[in-house]
C-alpha cells in the first residue's frame, strides 16, 4: 500500500472512532462523505429528536457543525439581513448572530433566497459569501475578522457556490453572471491572492432544453472542489460549457473538457480516482481523472452529451458506483467506469411534493437524501436498490443534511433540526 494512502486510511479511521466535525458543505472531505460509519435511520417529528429550533426566514443553504456548535446562513429577506447564525449543538440554543443589511435589490429565483450558500470553517473562523453583500469572515465567537466586496453578482436565478477553505486560501466562486469570477482570498486577511474570469458563452447548439433562450439561462451555481494529485493542487469547477481545473497557487488553468452544457447546478466530486461533472436541466455528465493538460476532452473515462434526468444536488462515488438525486424524485446509481446506469428507482415519499435539490450523502454504507416535502431517505449504496427507511419531519426543505458524532443535522424552511439516537430530553420551539 503506498505511504499517502496508508496515511489517508489510518485519518479516516480515527476520525470515525472519535466522530467528526462537518466543517463545509458536502462534508470534510468536500465529495459528502462522512469519515463516521453510524447515524440514524428512524425518526419523524418527535422520534430521536433531540431540538428543533424555529428560523426567522426561508433559507435554502445546509448547515455545517465544529464541535459543539452549529452554524447556518440565513436571510431575512424583507430587512436585507444576511448573517450567520450559531447555535450550540447540545441544546440549540442561539449563540450568536452576525451579518449585514444589503437594502439594494438583487436578482434571485422565488425559490432561492440571499442567503443560498453555505458558511465553512477551519476551525479558528468561519466565512460566508452573501453574493453583492460581500464576503465576511468572523472568529468563533461572532467577531468580524474582516470583509471584501467582490462586487456586484448578476443572475436571474441568485447565486448558490459555497466558499471552500484550502490551506490558507479562501476560494470563492463569484458568480453565475456577469462578471463570472474565481477568486482566491488570504484567509487571514480578505486580500485577493488571484482572480480568474469565466466569461459565460452561449453555445452554437444547446441539447438542455433552452435553444434560442439566453436571459438567466446559462451559468454556474457550483461549488469547487480541490484535488490533490502527486505533483499539485487542483481547483475544479464545471462552468458554462466546461469542467476547468486550475492551479491552486496561482490559478493557473491547468486543463479542461468541453460539452458541459451552458447551466450547470451540480458540483463536481471527486474519489476514487475520478473527477464527476453533471449539468442541470438534462445536461451532460462526465468522468475524467485529475492531472492532466490541455484539452481533455477526448481524455474523458466517459461522457454523456444529454442526460434524461435534470439534476440540482451533486452526486456521491463508492465502491465503483455513482449514486445521485435527480430532480424530479429518483435516485440513480451509475457504473463508475462506463457510466452506465446500473438502477434508476422513484423515491416515494410521504410528503406531496417528491422533487429533490438536496445532495446525497455517505454514512459508512447507507445514503440520506432529503426530499423537498422533509422525507428524508435512507438508501443501501450498492448494486441493487434498497430502501432502508422513510423518515419525515413534516416541513418543506432544499438542503443537505450535515453529520457529525452520530447525529443528522436538517435544515427545513422553517426550522434546523438535530436527529439523534442519544438519550436526552428533546427541545423543541
Amino acid at each position: 500500500m503506498k505511504p499517502r494512502l496508508s496515511i489517508l486510511l489510518l485519518l479516516l479511521t480515527c476520525m470515525a472512532a472519535r466522530g467528526a466535525d462537518w466543517p463545509s458543505w458536502r462534508g470534510p472531505l468536500g465529495n459528502s462523505i462522512s469519515p463516521e460509519t453510524q447515524a440514524p435511520t428512524q425518526w419523524d417529528n418527535t422520534k430521536n429528536i433531540r431540538w428543533r429550533i424555529e428560523l426567522p426566514d426561508l433559507g435554502n443553504s445546509s448547515p455545517i457543525v465544529l464541535g459543539n456548535r452549529v452554524f447556518i446562513t440565513q436571510a431575512i429577506e424583507a430587512e436585507g439581513i444576511r448573517q450567520v447564525m450559531c447555535f450550540d449543538r447540545s441544546n440549540g440554543k442561539l449563540l450568536w448572530k452576525k451579518g449585514t443589511v444589503h437594502k439594494e435589490k438583487e436578482k434571485r429565483h422565488e425559490t432561492n433566497t440571499h442567503c443560498a450558500t453555505s458558511p465553512v470553517t477551519d476551525g479558528e473562523r468561519l466565512i460566508a459569501h452573501f453574493a453583492s453583500a460581500g464576503v465576511f469572515c468572523y472568529d468563533l465567537e461572532g467577531k468580524e475578522l474582516w470583509n471584501v466586496d467582490l462586487g456586484k453578482q448578476d443572475h436571474t436565478w441568485g447565486s448558490g457556490s459555497s466558499p471552500v477553505i484550502e490551506g490558507n486560501l479562501v476560494l470563492i466562486y463569484h458568480g453565475p453572471g456577469t462578471p463570472s469570477v474565481l477568486h482566491a482570498l488570504d484567509k487571514t486577511s480578505g486580500k485577493k491572492v488571484w482572480s480568474v474570469e469565466l466569461p459565460e458563452v452561449q453555445p452554437k447548439e444547446r441539447f438542455d432544453g433552452f435553444a434560442g433562450k439566453s436571459d438567466g439561462m446559462m451559468g454556474s451555481f457550483a461549488t469547487p472542489i480541490v484535488v490533490k494529485t502527486a505533483t499539485r493542487q487542483e481547483i475544479i469547477l464545471p462552468v458554462s460549457n466546461q469542467v476547468r481545473a486550475f492551479d491552486l497557487k496561482t490559478g493557473k488553468a491547468l486543463w479542461y473538457c468541453e460539452k458541459m452544457n451552458p447551466l450547470v447546478y451540480s458540483s463536481p466530486t471527486f474519489a476514487e480516482d475520478s473527477i464527476v461533472s453533471m449539468g442541470g436541466f438534462f445536461g451532460s455528465t462526465s468522468a475524467v481523472k485529475p492531472g492532466g493538460s490541455g484539452n481533455m476532452t477526448e481524455q474523458q473515462l466517459w461522457y454523456e452529451q444529454r442526460s434524461k434526468k435534470h439534476r440540482i444536488g451533486s452526486p456521491v462515488i463508492h465502491r465503483g458506483r455513482i449514486f445521485i438525486g435527480n430532480t424530479d424524485g429518483h435516485a440513480e446509481c451509475l457504473d463508475l467506469a462506463t457510466g452506465n446506469r446500473i438502477w434508476l428507482e422513484r423515491l416515494a415519499g410521504k410528503g406531496a411534493d417528491g422533487e429533490t435539490w438536496s445532495s446525497m450523502v455517505l454514512v459508512g454504507d447507507k445514503l440520506y437524501i432529503v426530499n423537498r416535502s422533509g422525507d428524508t431517505f435512507v438508501l443501501k449504496a450498492g448494486p441493487a436498490f434498497e430502501v432502508i427507511a422513510i423518515n419525515s419531519v413534516g416541513e418543506k426543505s432544499n438542503s443537505t443534511i450535515a453529520v457529525s458524532r452520530g447525529e443528522l443535522f436538517l435544515r427545513t424552511q422553517k426550522a434546523l433540526w438535530c436527529i439523534s439516537e442519544t438519550k436526552a430530553t428533546a427541545s423543541i420551539r
